[in-house]
């Protein structure tokens, strides 16, 4: 029989598993609670109405020991992507917690409210480590969203290569404020530590306050992205409290876009705390982080996971082996997903051989460890004969005292093939698009100016704080 997926749920433990608010339950309570509703659940697919709460975690675990696949869905889904991944996934119900509001579009599916008591535990038997664990939907930009399928076996492997890499423990307490419908709040933020058999306190809503609260009462870690660090780089600086909170944490980790250089240093000037980054994709779990015990470079994401295959390929296909050339991050380890849902041909284009293409462009130093510049499609900048990654050009920009956000995207130029587009949220009074780009030419090269500059009141970001670039170019 293979491992058991989280086997302080099986051994049982009076220990606390999970912290939402008020609602605290511990491993016995979530052995109880999980195993009776997993005995109800019908085969196929369910869905799961993934609030922050304690009842999605409740679900999803119940979906995970009856060897159901569970579809999370962002509540906040529009009318046409929810009735594109009903008809794709077809769960045979939605779960969902009590008293919520569930749109016109799931008025069809039988409803399972989620509950929070349950009888003595009955844990079913572990099943196979290949079959579907979660089917999760990408965001859907270049198409309608794609069901990407995890087995249990990425979900184990990824979780246990960040104990690994993350000196990941059962005494440690996480505290994070991300949603629950996606790879970095739902499987790492929530099954990390069930798997680990510690402990997660979920705050439902970032704030500040919150985070400070929880790091000086015993939590050790916590997990975030940019737009969060970049509240607390903004504040640390003058909250005492808050400052006081980060330097007892034992890893601080942002994930899911990159984290600015500049709002790195904010926080390590103020607490002595260098933020950990790591990547990942929906459709490979996590890939690569900096190592707890290893050397920190802010602005990389560190160097291949336990288990995990990298390697950057140029654009006719050659392997690159030298440092600092662009290549398009390729990877392959037992973190993968199984195949997009339904769709045999995108599964079959996403891989070259074995190796599956991320769309990902990075370099990579003499130490191994890596540095995305951007995604292919949107974040190489093709300028002049330069192959040129947004990314670096973003952190020289907010460097400058007069702006707050940027982004920055290429468009076509007759003479340069693509011009170097800057959108800025400004600090205060908009600084001069010359003086923006002279900033940059001294920082970087003169080719990596930005030729064209708009200014914004806020850059238009998705649920997980990733500017949305194509939205920037419509």
């Amino acid at each position: 029989m293979p491992d058991p997926l989280f086997p302080t749920l099986v051994a049982g433990a009076a220990k606390e598993a999970l912290r939402f608010g008020d609602h605290v339950l511990t491993y016995d309570d979530l052995a109880a609670v999980a195993s009776g509703l997993a005995r109800e659940l019908p085969p196929g697919r369910v869905a799961v109405w993934a609030t922050p709460t304690v009842h999605t975690s409740v679900a999803v675990v119940a979906a995970l020991l009856a060897g159901v696949p569970a579809v999370p869905l962002n509540p906040k889904i529009g009318e046409r992507e929810l009735a594109h991944i009903l008809a794709d996934s077809e769960p045979a119900l939605v779960l969902a917690e009590p008293g919520a509001e569930l749109p016109a579009g799931l008025a069809d599916l039988p409803r399972r409210v989620i509950p929070l008591t349950g009888e003595s535990p009955s844990i079913p038997d572990e099943p196979d480590a290949e079959s579907p664990a979660l089917i999760v939907y990408t965001s859907g930009t270049t198409g309608p969203p794609k069901g990407v399928v995890l087995p249990r076996r990425a979900l184990a492997t990824t979780l246990d290569a960040l104990e690994d890499a993350w000196g990941w423990t059962a005494e440690d307490v996480l505290v994070h404020a991300l949603p629950l419908f996606h790879v970095h709040g739902l499987i790492l933020g929530i099954l990390g530590p069930l798997r680990r058999g510690g402990s997660v306190r979920h705050l439902g809503r970032f704030s500040t306050e919150g985070v400070a609260r929880e790091l000086a009462n015993g939590a050790t870690m916590m997990f975030g992205v940019p737009t969060m660090y970049h509240r607390i780089a903004g504040e640390v600086g003058s909250d005492n409290a808050l400052a006081e909170a980060l330097r007892k944490a034992r890893l601080l980790v942002s994930g899911s876009a990159a984290l600015p250089v500049h709002d790195h240093q904010r926080i390590t000037a103020a607490t002595g705390q260098q933020v950990v980054e790591r990547y990942g994709m929906t459709e490979t779990l996590m890939n690569t982080s900096v190592r707890a015990d290893g050397e920190r470079k802010p602005g990389t994401v560190g160097v291949p996971l336990r288990g995990v295959e990298l390697r950057l390929v140029g654009d006719a296909g050659e392997v690159i082996d030298d440092v600092e050339t662009v290549g398009e991050i390729q990877v392959r380890g037992p973190n993968l997903f199984t195949e997009y849902l339904n769709r045999p041909d995108a599964t079959a284009a996403a891989f070259d051989g074995g190796w599956f293409r991320t769309g990902d462009m990075a370099t990579r130093d003499t130490d191994g460890y890596v540095k995305i510049v951007g995604r292919k499609a949107t974040d190489l900048i093709k300028s002049g004969g330069y192959k040129i990654g947004a990314g670096e050009i973003e952190n020289a920009l907010l460097e400058h005292p007069g702006v707050a956000e940027a982004a920055v995207t290429g468009e076509p130029d007759d003479d340069l093939g693509e011009r170097i587009v800057a959108w800025i949220v400004p600090s205060g009074e908009p600084p001069a698009a010359e003086e923006l780009a002279g900033h940059v030419a001294k920082l970087l090269a003169p080719h990596k100016r930005p030729r064209v500059v708009r200014f914004l009141d806020a850059l238009p970001r998705n649920d997980m704080g990733k500017v949305m670039k194509r939205a920037l170019g419509a």
